[in-house]
């Protein structure tokens, strides 16, 4: 007998649907619980089983990467293998095929016992979690794919930015904003030193560093849980995500602002758990790929101000950033974060905490 808790989105019929399709992968399931709706790209079920470690189902809503359902998922499952050899991420049990039940399919992963991360307190834990994900060989470039891995990344970058750029056109900020934002965006213009320095420094990153996806252990350890948007690229992308403000003040569980000798502490401590030789931090290409960053999450939040009032997928293809799919509060949530990052006082507070980073940084080299 299997026991069922649902949720405001995931029924008790659809657990059992659920159920159905996990026979034919697994018959020692007890208990399936929807886990609270706290992402805009999955949802996540509690997988109870009788012998051996709980699972989780991870039911894509939507592909924040634009693909098609069955590439998705092989993509997903290809971020946590290659990640797997960091020791800090879930396990990846089996694949949840796609079917009407399930158009999107799913991930089976190990479920990981811990706590949100707690800021700053957790941040070296984050810190050398990202450092071991980063020292993961790379492979030869035949061997890269799925996983984006352009010829150079940086550029691969600047045109994810502009892309999203466009969405500023709607988005609710006054001039004054617009043409400070404009000028961060001039970040991009070539330097072509910096570019090939930043590429040449190519490693396995998460893409989605952010604190709230990781989990804290009982022993203090650091997982990173989510892993969908996994690529070949510079480790700084990583970093800034785990530590901007537009980051640390996203998910309420981890909330913190932090200030620049804590962001600075951060960064030396990844840096020192993932070198034990007297290089010296490439401090430049760690501040641009953190302006990267940040411009990236800032016009990605004009992007899904701009997309989430369309209807649905109906033929759940790709990326749907719908409100439909999730809760309301949840998009409550992300429109207030969203409208927050794109205010004129965080503009300026994040512009000038990176170039202040830049200068602590430089001095502590």
């Amino acid at each position: 007998m299997v026991d069922f808790t649902p949720s405001s989105l995931f029924s008790v019929e659809r657990l059992s649907q659920l159920h159905k399709a996990l026979i034919a992968i697994d018959n020692t399931v007890v208990h399936l619980a929807a886990l609270p709706d706290t992402g805009l790209a999955h949802d996540h079920v509690w997988i109870s089983r009788d012998t051996g470690p709980d699972w989780i189902a991870r039911l894509p809503k939507q592909s924040q990467m634009q693909l098609d359902p069955e590439t998705n998922l092989e993509y997903q499952a290809n971020c946590f293998r290659r990640a797997a050899q960091s020791g800090h991420t879930p396990d990846l049990h089996a694949i949840l095929p796609i079917s009407a039940d399930f158009p999107r399919g799913g991930l089976l992963v190990s479920a990981i016992e811990g706590r949100q991360a707690r800021l700053p307190d957790d941040l070296p834990a984050i810190g050398e979690a990202l450092a071991h994900l980063h020292e993961i060989a790379v492979p030869p470039v035949a061997a890269r794919p799925p996983l984006e891995s352009p010829h150079s990344p940086w550029t691969a970058m600047r045109d994810e930015v502009l892309a999203q750029a466009t969405y500023l056109d709607d988005a609710p900020i006054d001039e004054g904003t617009r043409r400070r934002l404009d000028s961060e965006l001039t970040l991009f213009n070539d330097d072509r030193e910096l570019a090939e320095r930043i590429d040449a420094q190519r490693c396995l990153i998460s893409f989605d560093a952010h604190p709230g996806n990781f989990l804290i252990t009982p022993e203090g350890k650091a997982v990173l849980v989510d892993l969908e948007k996994c690529r070949y690229g510079h480790p700084g992308l990583d970093l800034a995500h785990a530590s901007l403000y537009t980051s640390t003040t996203w998910d309420p569980a981890s909330y913190a602002v932090l200030d620049t000798a804590t962001v600075v502490d951060f960064y030396r401590h990844w840096w020192a758990t993932r070198h034990t030789t007297n290089e010296v931090m490439d401090v430049e290409a760690l501040v641009a790929t953190r302006r990267a960053m940040w411009l990236w999450s800032t016009t990605w939040c004009a992007k899904w101000l701009t997309l989430h009032h369309q209807e649905r997928d109906s033929l759940a293809q790709g990326e749907d950033w719908s409100a439909a799919l999730s809760e309301d509060r949840l998009i409550a949530h992300v429109e207030d974060r969203a409208r927050h990052y794109l205010s004129s006082p965080v503009i300026e507070r994040v512009s000038h905490d990176n170039h202040r980073l830049a200068d602590e940084l430089a001095q502590a080299k």
